[in-house]
């Protein structure tokens, strides 16, 4: 993939800034993508865990029902830990395949679900507080693809559920259509285990690059899509409680 808008990103945030990054997914069906962490090493530091996410051959072995995952993610699931004082966490970022149909995507969704219940249970082995964002390609809310994601306890905090996800989707109702991207943890018992040492603060929405980018161009907001993204950045805001 070409870098260098990511270069020029970086020279633009200044030096207290980094990245953590993959390599792009081979094949068609990776789109030239990479995934990546970008953060301030003011406020975070690296502690140590970068990984890929790979299901086990048995779990793909023993898929047989339709909706079960009997492959790789397509473009692979990544996971990095990071260190805010004493708190650590680790942030998974995924893009799950579109698919020719809405059913197409179901098996991955419930896929990194489990995937993810499964490993933040065992987290207390690294760390414990375990956060997932990305683009989930979910149509909308309540849908089979939202309870798909949300079908191990992950839960996406109702400041999201009002935020836009796209520069084309309603401002009125954006969770009734192309309610792509989301930012997820663990609540409570019988899931994957909840935060400690962070408490989100029950902030949380969009950023309307819109406002702020080819203003002078006379540009439609599909048509600044094709140059920046149709995707607006999702954020929620945590405070440590220790």
């Amino acid at each position: 993939g070409d870098l260098r808008a990511l270069r020029t990103l970086m020279k633009v945030l200044g030096s207290n800034w980094s990245f953590v990054m993959t390599d792009v997914t081979l094949g068609k069906a990776g789109t030239g993508e990479r995934l990546a962490f970008v953060f301030d090493q003011r406020r975070v530091q690296l502690s140590g865990l970068a990984a890929e996410l790979v299901v086990p051959p048995e779990q793909i072995a023993g898929g047989m029902a339709g909706d079960a995952l009997n492959r790789q993610f397509v473009r692979t699931p990544y996971a990095v830990s990071f260190r805010a004082g004493q708190d650590t966490f680790i942030l998974t970022t995924l893009h799950v395949i579109y698919g020719h149909n809405a059913a197409a995507r179901i098996p991955e969704l419930k896929g990194i679900a489990k995937w993810l219940a499964d490993w933040s249970k065992q987290t207390n082995k690294w760390h414990q507080n375990f956060i997932v964002m990305g683009d989930f390609n979910i149509d909308r809310k309540d849908d089979p693809l939202w309870d798909a994601f949300t079908s191990t306890g992950l839960v996406v905090p109702k400041e999201l559920h009002n935020a836009p996800r796209t520069v084309t989707a309603s401002k009125r109702n954006p969770q009734l259509g192309k309610f792509y991207d989301q930012i997820a943890w663990f609540t409570g018992p019988g899931a994957g285990k909840p935060l400690v040492g962070l408490e989100y603060n029950k902030r949380g929405g969009y950023f309307d690059f819109l406002r702020y980018v080819y203003c002078d161009k006379n540009m439609t907001a599909k048509t600044v899509s094709y140059r920046l993204s149709d995707h607006y950045p999702l954020w929620v805001e945590f405070k440590r409680t220790r």
